[in-house]
């Protein structure tokens, strides 16, 4: 899994989406989305709170390669 610490503010602040945002736009369940992140589907940040985050933009190219209703494998 390739996670990034999120150690303060950068200058563009890009759109970080929770577990279950992703979750809901793939229709699946929030787990789903973190094993894809382990299986390295996805990119995983981790706040400093120790939460996953995942990019807005990488998720929506993931989500146009694979559509709503077509789950990743």
């Amino acid at each position: 899994m390739r996670e990034v610490q999120v150690s303060g503010r950068s200058p563009e602040m890009e759109q970080l989406l929770t577990p279950a945002e992703v979750a809901a736009l793939f229709r699946v369940d929030p787990k789903t989305v973190t094993r894809w992140a382990k299986a390295g589907k996805l990119t995983c940040i981790r706040t400093l709170g120790g939460h996953r985050r995942y990019r807005a933009g990488e998720v929506q190219a993931l989500l146009e390669i694979q559509g709503p209703t077509r789950p990743v494998q």
